[in-house]
């Protein structure tokens, strides 16, 4: 046991600390609102979520291009990539829920509609199975990103006033400097 908690500290520790650590500090450095990085944040979590490997990258570029300047694109990009194990835990949670959502029947999960996938002689119950497990994220990603942004907004007005060396208003002067002038 210790030679595996040691093999995770050496391995994976410094794995997170450079993929995901260090960019949020850079972002937190450049003192971007906390609720706009709230909403990226969900937003990119939400989206990383989906369902569908691969799909992710695609679905947050499409938000930030359609978003623009309303949410902080390497947050997003930040959040997706964290969101990926999150992702593939959650797959079956969406099935069962898209399942109880439309009544369908319970898809059995086996090594045999596995092999029917990978071969392409997968039956409708596969293809019911994907409209279930779109369903159910679907349905659930807004009140995840309702969380998410509800969580993450006190966590980021912490973090911005800890880490940030500017103001968090853009509206708000570094320094006021007043210049007297001489009446002639």
């Amino acid at each position: 046991m210790a030679v595996i908690l040691k093999n995770f500290n050496l391995i994976v520790l410094p794995w997170i600390q450079v993929k995901v650590i260090d960019p949020l500090v850079i972002i937190l450095q450049r003192g971007a609102e906390p609720k706009q990085l709230a909403f990226s944040g969900a937003l990119g979590m939400t989206l990383g979520m989906f369902p569908i490997v691969g799909v992710t990258v695609f679905l947050c570029g499409f938000a930030i291009a359609m978003l623009g300047s309303h949410c902080h694109a390497p947050t997003v990009m930040l959040a997706n990539f964290a969101a990926t194990p999150f992702e593939l835990s959650l797959i079956i949670p969406f099935l069962r829920f898209g399942e109880l959502i439309t009544g369908g029947p319970h898809f059995a999960l086996s090594s045999d509609a596995f092999k029917k996938v990978l071969t392409g002689r997968a039956s409708r119950d596969v293809f019911h199975s994907i409209f279930h497990v779109l369903l159910g994220w679907l349905v659930a990603a807004p009140f995840i990103m309702a969380l998410l942004y509800v969580l993450l907004l006190p966590c980021f007005t912490i973090l911005v006033r800890r880490f940030s060396s500017a103001p968090s208003s853009p509206s708000a002067p570094l320094l006021s400097i007043e210049v007297p002038f001489k009446d002639i």
